[in-house]
């Protein structure tokens, strides 16, 4: 088993890495040998400062060892192809962690690895950043059914993409606000599996084009990076003008539930996608965000080693 789209699991089965999740965090003492003489092979293509950190010390908190393998110090894609990559890769880890541009390059590794293979960012898709959310909205507020996640900004990502797979698995609401752009916008096929899944969970799924319209009764708010890793930097003044009325403000803020949490993936820019006031303030739970990658992502490598 592996861990590529969220999608690919069950709701059930989502929600039961989640609560182990919170599990490891309160007790991560029980969890210290639990990968004992096991290895952990990091790939990463693109840059990270969380994703490393949190699987990194993740693993050595639970007696396992973890590689760091760049591929700039790789001869992959040169003398290396990844189906040999994946061949070989699962015959030292006993799972693989990949960080990488391309979806498509994840999918053939984990074709080719006898060993789990986590997603640990595509372009496409960020799971565990969105299992690291959910576990944190279920901290702060106590359960996932029925309360209503708004994420605006930049809606053609990965983030946005694995928020709607994870909202409508758990029964939560999500409301997107983004421009009526189709490059800034949901991606239609991503768009109808989640409303398909919603159908089943009772949740709701959908896009606005009018930030405080998506963020109205919101009991979450959130938003990412205007200027993802792919994004030329010469698109990014026209992109701060798009994105612009999509800025998580007091005024936004307003327009959601009094008691509403405030998060954000990280990186951030403070004046950009948020304004201080906001992510400084008191309703922002972005750093317990971020610490919970590494109990959500102890729980993925607990239960994909397990599987």
């Amino acid at each position: 088993m592996h861990l590529l789209r969220l999608i690919d699991w069950t709701p059930e089965f989502m929600l039961d890495v989640i609560d182990l999740g919170i599990a490891v965090k309160a007790d991560p003492a029980k969890y210290a040998d639990a990968c004992r003489n096991k290895t952990l092979l990091m790939f990463f293509e693109k840059p990270s400062l969380r994703t490393r950190l949190s699987f990194e010390t993740g693993m050595t908190q639970m007696g396992g060892h973890a590689i760091y393998y760049n591929i700039k110090d790789s001869a992959l894609g040169k003398k290396e192809n990844i189906h040999d990559f994946g061949q070989v890769a699962c015959r030292y880890a006993d799972i693989i962690m990949c960080r990488l541009f391309s979806h498509k390059v994840l999918l053939e590794v984990a074709e080719n690895s006898s060993a789990p293979v986590i997603n640990g960012l595509t372009d496409f898709s960020h799971p565990c950043q969105i299992l690291a959310d959910l576990m944190t909205v279920k901290e702060k507020k106590g359960r996932l059914k029925g309360l209503k996640l708004t994420y605006v900004g930049d809606s053609y990502n990965n983030v946005t993409h694995s928020l709607m797979y994870g909202c409508s698995m758990s029964g939560m609401d999500i409301a997107v606000g983004c421009p009526d752009n189709a490059k800034m916008s949901p991606d239609r096929a991503v768009l109808d599996e989640c409303l398909q899944m919603a159908a089943k969970t009772g949740s709701k799924v959908e896009v606005f084009h009018d930030a405080a319209e998506a963020a109205k009764d919101a009991d979450v708010v959130y938003t990412d990076s205007w200027m993802s890793y792919h994004i030329p930097p010469d698109e990014e003044e026209a992109r701060v003008k798009a994105f612009k009325p999509y800025q998580v403000n007091a005024a936004l803020m307003a327009h959601a539930k009094p008691d509403a949490i405030f998060m954000n993936c990280l990186p951030a820019m403070r004046g950009y996608e948020q304004t201080a006031e906001v992510i400084d303030g008191e309703q922002s739970v972005v750093f317990d965000e971020a610490e919970n990658r590494m109990h959500a992502q102890k729980a993925v490598i607990l239960t994909l080693l397990k599987s």
